[in-house]
Formats: C-alpha cells, structure tokens, sequence
C-alpha cells in the first residue's frame, strides 16, 4: 500500500523526531527532577535517567498506538475507549522498566515509593504522550484532506507510475483507493470529496462504496439477481440494486 498522508507518522524518520523529542524532554526532567527526583543525586545522573526512561516511554507508547490506532479505525472503535485503556496497559512495562533502572541508580528508593505511586507516574507520562501522539495524528489527517478537497486535480498528484486514467474509486474506511491503469493508491477523502474532484470524468457511482469512470467498463457480470461492472484491469464494480435504475437510464446496462 502506498503511503497516505497519516501515515507518514510511522516513517523512520518521524520515529527519529519522535525519540529526539522524548530524549530533549528527558534532559529538562533531569534538570527539574519531577516526582521528587530532585533530591536522588546529581545533575548528569537525573538527566541520564530522566532522558532513559523517556525514550523507552516513547518507544513503547509509539509502538502501542501506532499498532492500535489502524486496527481501531477498521474496526470503527471509539477513540475514548481505546486510547485510556492503551495508556493503561502500556503504562505497566514503562513502570517496571524505569523502576528496574531507578533501583540500580537509587537503591533506596525501593522502601520510598510503592507500585502504585510508581505506576501512577508512568500512567501520566503516557497520558502526555498518546494525547500529543493523537492530537499530532489528527491535524496531520485533517491537513491531508483539507488538500486534496482544495485541489479540483487530485488525481494529477498520484505518483507517475500509477497513470492518470482512471478507472474507479472504491472507498475503504476513511479513504478512497483510486484504480488507475498502472496500480492504486489510497487517498484520505470521502468518496463524495473524491468524486466532486473528478472534474471532466464521466462516470458514475455504482455502489455506495464504488464509482466508475464510464470508459473503464466492459461488460456486465449477472451472478442472478446481483450484477457487476467488469471494468479495465480484471476489476469487477458491484453495482447496487438502488441504482440500478440510474445505470440504466445513462445506457450503462
């Protein structure tokens, strides 16, 4: 699948920003010495385990959500459930990692903080970060869509592999794949979006899923009382018993 705007979250390079971020904000917690660390030692040693136990933070809590958020969107689940419930899982390894590197440092430390104070800390550090990691996520998916709906030529921003003569549109969750003569790619729209973008193609929609350039077809699949669009490429377009009327009017069937 080619990349979509969302997705660039999960490239190495944002990895790379991602940790550098947590790294950064582990030498300001050393300086400062949240949860009372102030007091455990000096400046190096707080910054070395401030900025530790941040970047392992980040990295469990950036595989988590990066794991989950696809999957949930798929499965059309609430964001405000599974996001706590996520905070509240990954925060378990974190609190025993950075209390594992915490007793190695400060051996007494043991005796002056429980689990549960422990794990509190970890919840809030992992709170910050998934409420960041969304808010980021959601802004770079709305910036994506606000592009493609001001751009009336959406389809001349595809890579030049995939071509410009399109064939169809098949929405999938939140986007719009675009068949074209040379491949696919995913697009975050709406199919209406994507179809009102469709300047000067004739076509229509078949399917409350589906929209087929009229070009494309060629021929009819009837499988009983269920029909198809069998269209350029080896692709077949259902075509719903609502419009099936409106296909027939244009002389489509």
């Amino acid at each position: 699948m080619t990349q979509n705007a969302a997705d660039r979250l999960n490239t190495p390079r944002a990895w790379a920003v991602d940790l550098a971020a947590c790294a950064v904000t582990g030498v300001v917690a050393g300086a400062v010495g949240p949860f009372g660390s102030f007091f455990n030692d000096g400046l190096a040693v707080r910054i070395g385990y401030w900025t530790a136990v941040l970047v392992i933070s980040g990295a469990v809590f950036g595989a988590a959500i990066r794991w989950a958020w696809p999957r949930m969107r798929r499965r059309r689940v609430s964001m405000q459930f599974w996001l706590p419930m996520l905070i509240v899982v990954a925060s378990g390894p974190t609190a025993v990692i950075s209390r594992i590197i915490a007793v190695v440092l400060w051996p007494g430390i043991r005796q002056r903080v429980g689990w549960v104070e422990w794990y509190g800390q970890a919840l809030l550090i992992g709170a910050v970060y998934v409420a960041l990691y969304a808010l980021l996520r959601m802004r770079t998916s709305a910036a994506a869509t606000r592009a493609v709906e001001g751009d009336p030529g959406f389809a001349r921003t595809l890579p030049t592999g995939l071509g410009r003569d399109l064939i169809c549109l098949q929405m999938e969750d939140h986007y719009v794949r675009v068949h074209t003569k040379r491949g696919s790619q995913l697009v975050l729209m709406s199919l209406s979006q994507a179809v009102s973008a469709l300047k000067g193609v004739e076509g229509l929609q078949t399917h409350r899923s589906w929209w087929v350039a009229r070009a494309a077809i060629v021929g009819v699949v009837e499988d009983g009382r269920n029909l198809r669009l069998a269209l350029t490429g080896g692709l077949t377009a259902p075509v719903s018993r609502a419009r099936v009327a409106n296909l027939r009017a244009a002389g489509w069937l």
